[in-house]
């Protein structure tokens, strides 16, 4: 795939995603990108695959781009950028400009896959625990692959509306109202005692530059994800969960390694097993199987997976021990804006 298929391709998943703006900017890279600055031959004379399921180099320059506007050192860009309107020419002028003027700080950008942590996807993380404990009748600890940031291992304090039922703290910072169809699990007494997760280049949520860097890879006309991100970093800020720099299945087997009776652990993913080496996935499964073979009555394990397996969405899955059978629990908008729930 060439680096202009890749930001074709990519502009059309941002236009199903709700995200016009995003559409719009990276079909002018598609079409108009040239060789003329660093930045657009770095882009067009990318080396590996620039496809968003490898190296993502259509994200990586959008974030490089909102983050100048997000920073305040581009305010050509800033001033074509939502809420602004304006045409395709001015657009690109800037976006030209900003490649002369800010070569270094997007060169910079490119160096580096995009790093998110969609708070929408906790419409799956938030009722699954709830079927959990209520299956189990036991308090949760909660295992991310994948953390980022680790704003969804507070998932149990945001509030989620599922139709006409809630779950979470009433007046949450963070609340979640995604097009919900089909049946909710019943809320349970949830319980967590404990939280970690890990990441091989998690954020720190301290460093403001960090900080900024994360917002920068979501979207600039969804105004929505800015504001539930920010809201999320405040609650992470007042109590952090543990968040280790490490591969994940080492982590993960280090982890297992210290089982707590009276707990169900729950182990989960959204968007990141399916990154995993095949052998890492292996070796994941694995230690889950044996985990589970393990398992009792007060000492339960799950793996809960939210990843794309080529449907519509992702699909949301579990696996709970004793007993370990796969269950599709539903369909679910990479995003979060939708879920199609099938298991009670």
């Amino acid at each position: 795939m060439t680096p202009r298929e890749a930001f074709a391709e990519q502009a059309e998943a941002c236009r199903t995603l709700g995200s016009p703006f995003m559409d719009r900017l990276l079909r002018l890279c598609a079409e108009r990108l040239d060789r003329i600055t660093a930045v657009g031959r770095t882009v067009l004379d990318w080396p590996g695959n620039p496809h968003y399921s490898a190296d993502s180099v259509p994200l990586r320059l959008a974030g490089g781009l909102h983050r100048l506007v997000l920073d305040g050192s581009s305010a050509a860009l800033a001033a074509c950028y939502p809420p602004a309107r304006t045409d395709d020419d001015a657009l690109w002028a800037a976006i030209a400009q900003a490649f002369r003027d800010h070569e270094a700080a997007l060169l910079t950008a490119l160096k580096s896959p995009p790093q998110t942590n969609e708070i929408r996807r906790s419409v799956a993380l938030i009722p699954a625990p709830h079927l959990i404990a209520g299956e189990t009748g036991l308090p949760l600890r909660l295992s991310e692959l994948g953390a980022s940031a680790r704003l969804n291992l507070l998932c149990d304090r945001f509030r989620l509306w599922a139709g006409k039922v809630a779950y979470g703290p009433a007046g949450a910072p963070v609340t979640v109202r995604p097009d919900w169809t089909g049946p909710p699990p019943a809320p349970a007494a949830l319980s967590v005692i404990d939280r970690a997760g890990v990441d091989l280049n998690p954020v720190d949520l301290g460093d403001p530059g960090q900080q900024l860097r994360l917002l920068s890879y979501l979207w600039p006309d969804q105004a929505g994800r800015m504001a539930m991100t920010r809201a999320a970093i405040g609650i992470a800020r007042q109590a952090p969960p543990d968040l280790a720099r490490a591969d994940a299945i080492d982590w993960l087997e280090t982890r297992l390694e210290s089982p707590e009776r009276g707990t169900a652990h729950v182990v989960y993913n959204t968007v990141a097993w399916q990154y995993f080496a095949p052998d890492s996935q292996a070796r994941g499964n694995a230690l889950l199987e044996r985990a589970g073979a393990a398992a009792t009555r007060d000492h339960a394990i799950a793996h809960l997976a939210m990843e794309g397996d080529g449907g519509r969405g992702a699909a949301l899955t579990l696996r709970l021990w004793p007993g370990g059978r796969t269950r599709q629990l539903a369909r679910v908008d990479f995003h979060g804006r939708w879920i199609e729930w099938s298991m009670s």
